[in-house]
């Protein structure tokens, strides 16, 4: 979330070959069509956190840049699906015997095995998606200042709240989560000082930096007590920054929802659209905070294969369009106008400067 939610931690267009390296804080790369069956000797292969590549969230997104380069490129695929942390060295070891060109791992769970790997082997590639402890000539990271999106689904639900409470909550303490949780706090406050309401958040505290967790990012029964826990407390929109703990969350409001038809509550998702890979909940999931892993990966592969590796940090952001708030989807006329050119202004500002999203979790370059 951060995260792989569950990567210890821890929300687009298809994107193709750059004109630009994805270096920094560097535009998004535009959309182009490669040949099937040009790099038919080249392998790219994925190593995912514990949390597994049908996540419904942030692994599974990164996993779709890995099938997404298999397609475009026509390339080898190498890939591991880790079930515990012990699994993070052995599973990038065999990517490694494998002959992988490029080997993404993902979250920051696996920095220690990334690490390893690549001072083991100085002639294979690797990247890391949430993490930028590495300092390494074949270690390229991915992050994302999810911050900057996430002020924006701050403001979006104190405008949306018909209790005047929100709330949101993580899997642990880390900064790729609480990175989402402070920059939905900055949202409601910045709502707040715009409007002259007070509308409150529940589960964080911008000030001391504490909040509600669950302490893992597996049991999700622990999500769905957080959650009726706010409900009870009067919060009607709820942010889990869980990865798939925050199933729970949905379970519990759509419980909520079918006693409670006249005041509904509702969800913000985050790393993927939601609405997307939660079908089962599109009816209560408002709008969601997104990282574009897939197309920030599938970038990567493009570069590696072309013989244009780089170490330089792929940084995402609102102006880069490596995060985004999704689409409101079932919640768009729910949305009033004002709203929207709100939330466009907003975007506006951050990406100028005017308005500064700063978190522990925000990454530099």
């Amino acid at each position: 979330m951060a995260f792989s939610r569950k990567h210890m931690a821890s929300a687009g267009s298809v994107l193709g070959i750059s004109a630009l390296l994805l270096a920094g804080c560097g535009a998004a790369p535009e959309e182009n069509s490669s040949s099937s069956g040009e790099n038919s000797d080249y392998k790219g292969c994925m190593v995912s956190d514990f949390g597994g590549f049908d996540d419904k969230s942030f692994n599974q997104n990164t996993h779709d840049g890995l099938k997404a380069a298999e397609e475009e490129l026509g390339m080898q695929v190498g890939e591991a699906e880790s079930t515990s942390e012990t699994d993070y060295g052995p599973n990038l070891n065999s990517m490694v015997q494998q002959g992988c060109n490029l080997t993404v791992t993902v979250g920051f769970g696996l920095a220690d095995a990334t690490k390893e790997a690549a001072a083991a082997n100085p002639d294979s590639h690797f990247a890391i998606v949430d993490d930028n402890s590495i300092q390494a000539d074949n270690v390229r990271p991915i992050v994302y200042d999810t911050a900057q999106a996430a002020f924006q689904a701050g403001y979006l639900a104190a405008a949306q709240t018909k209790t005047g409470k929100v709330a949101t909550y993580g899997g642990q303490n880390f900064p790729t989560v609480t990175i989402f949780m402070d920059g939905f706090a900055q949202g409601v406050e910045y709502y707040n000082q715009q409007n002259n309401k007070d509308v409150k958040v529940l589960g964080w505290d911008t000030k001391s930096k504490s909040g509600t967790f669950t302490g893992d990012f597996e049991d999700q029964a622990k999500g769905k007590t957080n959650t009726q826990n706010f409900l009870s407390e009067g919060a009607d929109i709820i942010m889990p920054v869980a990865g798939p703990v925050g199933g729970g969350t949905l379970e519990a409001v759509k419980e909520y929802n079918s006693s409670h038809s006249d005041k509904p509550a509702s969800v913000v998702w985050v790393d993927s659209d939601g609405f997307e890979t939660n079908p089962d909940y599109q009816d209560i999931i408002l709008t969601s905070v997104q990282k574009l892993m897939k197309e920030a990966v599938l970038d990567t592969f493009k570069q590696d294969a072309a013989g244009n590796f780089t170490n330089e940090p792929y940084i995402g952001t609102l102006e880069n369009g490596g995060v985004t708030l999704a689409p409101f989807h079932n919640f768009d006329d729910q949305v009033s106008e004002e709203t929207k050119t709100a939330l466009d202004d907003i975007k506006t500002k951050i990406i100028s400067g005017e308005i500064k999203v700063e978190t522990e979790g925000s990454p530099k370059a």
